[in-house]
């Protein structure tokens, strides 16, 4: 089961932000195609900045707490998931403390 260390982590950021968009009606999902282009070209720079680091041995991941998936690059699967689920949990966020506080976030 310690394996799977990376992604129950990974699960619990998704479950202490998720309850955000049914509860608080923050309509992240529901604005996907803007919360990709907030979250993918980000998580492309630090999927490469992670390979470089890989690929120079400046960077390693315990191999007993991930998945033993590793994508081209080096890069093990539950890291590059990270890049993903920790940014979409930074914007549920966001955009609960907004709509909480009645805040416009400047792009309407």
């Amino acid at each position: 089961m310690r394996h799977l260390t990376y992604v129950a982590v990974l699960a619990g950021c998704l479950a202490a932000a998720g309850w955000l968009e049914p509860v608080l009606k923050v309509n992240v999902l529901r604005r996907w195609r803007r919360l990709l282009l907030s979250v993918l070209p980000v998580a492309a720079v630090f999927a490469l900045w992670d390979m470089a680091a890989i690929a120079a041995g400046h960077w390693t991941f315990d191999p007993a707490q991930t998945t033993g998936v590793v994508l081209p690059g080096g890069l093990p699967l539950d890291e590059a998931l990270f890049f993903l689920v920790v940014p979409c949990c930074a914007v549920l966020g966001f955009e609960a403390v907004r709509a909480m506080l009645r805040r416009p976030a400047g792009d309407e």
